[in-house]
């Protein structure tokens, strides 16, 4: 019968004949085809997690002979986004040989610095430690996949059990052991004692599945691991309710979201204590059924069995004793109740480092909580960047999955806490952590900028997202925001309708960038408008847009934004964009003119008063930014050109004339201006005004 998506239940079937023709005989191609559609579904593997490899014969570029080479995921690689550039070439006689010089467990790090000597293919990734274990296996297509429900059964109490009658003796298992050399030495004797079998369960690890094409090496990883959640899914509720039952009940979804962006920004200051985090929030069902049962209590502490999880989410999550409609109006006491709690944490973090380091262990990481619970609400987590808080939530999310099976089908084992601790600070994982790229001047933070569809709101969004921020930005107009939001990536970008005249959509807004983020840490008021008039035709409607969009505006998304600053208490910094105009008494520019002068003076007043919180308060005056503005979209430029007797076509070389430097303004130029404020030179600098007008002397302000 041929294979069709409708085959599986619980995976996809992505395999496209066409597509996978086209690559014709090419197999690295065709190991990089399976492996993306593998990394495709969440439900096979996890983001950077398992391994994928082929064998091939190549010429020796020095003998000129014929020779086996191994095609691997490099380290630190997804195989969902797997590229050629991600895959290292190692001869596979020299990696066979290295069991020749292996001198056992407790020189199992050495090894990998051999994997360096089996290298053939000169543009190689560097080789992970799951090199040795494909290595070992004798087919042409190998897959190491961490699927949830293969984990599941590989975590459970009665496991082998298991495995065994359920893959009828298919399926050989491999107890827990940390992975390196000997595992794969393990795996080659299992293969050995079991000859014919289709695969093997790597204890509270994974799944090792392999075929003689890249195709029917897909089929048999599907098939198992279709094979394992049908087995549990048959099993859930069958002898006791899942997790135990109910025993909190979760509020409605938008009170949910409601109450995680008013805590989402508490969370983040304490989370942030030795280094800043952005944060993610999830209230997917299967995280609901988990944190709201009964079994939350004796399953949390546990931790996660399988290493991928763990890494990423430590050992354990941070739950909230918190009643889900707890009233958030005043935080005084759940304040006061989460800065005990997360004390406690460290305390007890600290005592596991303490309690299981070895002599040469990297000194202890940050002791606060990635994955934090709320029964009722939802999981947070917070890391480095918004990728890294999504997968450490995605992750947590698999680790449940797991709990789940296992306890439908015996108990939940997770790993023992020295186990997970020699992975965790693993000298060769630290060493993984140390060749991570530099972090970006911005990467930690999130900007929120109004205006931010606009062409020099967009600039600006634009430079902050570039130097690693990740950015929300609001504007009034649907179909310029749409088509902004739609330059960044999921993990970059977000953003909202909003009119800063109305306090309900700032806050609305805010609170989105809350549970989008975390929290915001950099605010640029630049939604604004212009009206250019003699005052005996600037009307009072005039007056009033003007003071309401430039003046109400940036006070409203001030007096929010400052209430979220001071709830992460880490500081942040507010950049005004107001104008030249604010200095110089140009003609018929009565109403922008007082707009703007009152938009620079409110941010020294702002400055004043909120250094203490080291919340930094400055101004970028742009002038005469005409190319890519939307404020010279209209009766603005006209006014201008009029007010100085030119066409409309004059106005950028006559501003650029008027100049000490004789230069025109670029949208580029302003967002480089607010870079300069927040990117970290001028972290002790406050109440000041950076000129962006290539030298206006009347504007000089001093």
């Amino acid at each position: 019968m041929a294979i069709t998506k409708d085959t599986f239940k619980h995976v996809d079937y992505l395999w496209d004949d066409e597509k996978a023709k086209a690559l014709g005989d090419d197999q690295v191609a065709l190991l990089l085809y399976r492996s993306n559609i593998l990394g495709a579904d969440l439900r096979i593997t996890n983001y950077g997690g398992g391994n994928t490899s082929c064998k091939t014969i190549e010429k020796d570029p020095l003998t000129k002979e014929d020779t086996e080479i191994m095609w691997i995921k490099g380290s630190g690689g997804d195989i969902g986004t797997l590229k050629r550039s991600g895959l290292a070439g190692l001869y596979m006689d020299k990696l066979l040989a290295l069991k020749n010089v292996y001198r056992g467990l407790e020189f199992e790090d050495e090894m990998v610095a051999l994997f360096n000597h089996c290298i053939y293919d000169l543009d190689s990734k560097a080789p992970s430690i799951d090199t040795p274990l494909h290595a070992v296996l004798p087919f042409k297509h190998i897959d190491h996949l961490h699927p949830d429900a293969a984990i599941a059964i590989a975590a459970a109490k009665d496991g082998e059990k298991i495995t065994n009658e359920l893959f009828e003796g298919q399926i050989a298992w491999v107890p827990w052991q940390r992975p390196g050399f000997d595992l794969a030495l393990q795996l080659d004797k299992a293969l050995k004692a079991n000859p014919g079998i289709r695969g093997i369960m790597l204890g509270g690890h994974g799944l090792f599945t392999w075929g003689d094409t890249a195709y029917e090496c897909y089929i048999n990883s599907l098939e198992v691991i279709d094979k394992a959640s049908q087995y549990l899914e048959d099993n859930y509720g069958k002898d006791r309710p899942v997790f135990g039952g109910q025993k909190v009940a979760s509020l409605p979804e938008d009170e949910r979201r409601e109450q995680a962006s008013i805590i989402a920004p508490h969370l983040r200051g304490l989370a942030s204590s030795y280094n800043r985090m952005v944060g993610h929030f999830s209230d997917d069902e299967r995280v609901l059924e988990f944190i709201n049962s009964n079994d939350l209590e004796k399953l949390a502490p546990l931790g996660t069995s399988c290493p991928d999880h763990f890494l990423r989410t430590k050992i354990r999550p941070l739950v909230l004793e918190i009643a889900p409609d707890t009233d958030l109006s005043d935080m005084t006491e759940v304040k006061a109740y989460l800065e005990k709690e997360f004390e406690d944490y460290r305390q007890y973090y600290t005592k596991y480092y303490e309690d299981h380091k070895r002599d040469n262990s990297p000194g202890i990481r940050d002791s606060n909580p990635v994955v934090i619970l709320w029964p009722g609400v939802g999981m947070f987590s917070y890391a480095k960047n918004k990728q890294t808080a999504r997968v450490a939530s995605e992750f947590y999310t698999n680790a449940i999955n797991v709990m789940k099976g296992a306890e439908a089908v015996s108990s939940y084992v997770s790993l023992p806490l020295q186990e997970a601790f020699d992975i965790e600070y693993w000298l060769l994982e630290e060493a993984k952590l140390q060749r991570m790229p530099k972090e970006q001047p911005l990467s930690r933070k999130v900007a929120f900028v109004t205006g931010g569809a606009g062409g020099i709101g967009k600039a600006i969004a634009d430079k902050l997202a570039q130097e690693g921020a990740c950015v929300f930005i609001t504007d009034i107009n649907k179909d310029n925001l749409d088509t902004a939001l739609a330059t960044y990536g999921k993990d970059t970008g977000s953003g909202a309708l909003m009119d800063v005249t109305k306090m309900e959509d700032i806050e609305k807004a805010l609170k989105a960038a809350c549970l989008k983020f975390g929290g915001v840490d950099i605010i640029v008021n630049c939604a604004g408008l212009a009206i250019s008039k003699p005052i005996a035709q600037t009307t009072e409607k005039d007056w009033d847009i003007l003071q309401s969009v430039l003046v109400k505006g940036q006070f409203a998304v001030s007096k929010v934004a400052v209430a979220i600053l001071r709830a992460q208490d880490k500081g942040g910094d507010i950049v005004n964009i107001a104008s030249k105009n604010a200095l110089v008494s140009g003609p018929n520019n009565v109403g922008y003119g007082t707009a703007k002068a009152a938009q620079v003076h409110m941010s020294r007043l702002l400055a004043a008063e909120l250094g203490p919180d080291k919340i930094r308060v400055n101004v970028v005056n742009p002038d005469a930014v005409i190319e890519g503005s939307k404020i010279w979209e209209g009766e603005w430029a006209k006014g201008r050109a009029k007010a100085y007797g030119i066409t409309v076509e004059e106005l950028p070389a006559f501003y650029a004339k008027r100049t000490i430097m004789n230069e025109i303004i670029s949208v580029d130029d302003i967002a480089n201006g607010v870079f300069a404020f927040v990117g970290g030179h001028l972290s002790k600098s406050t109440g000041n005004i950076l000129n962006v007008d290539g030298g206006v002397a009347a504007a000089f302000v001093r």
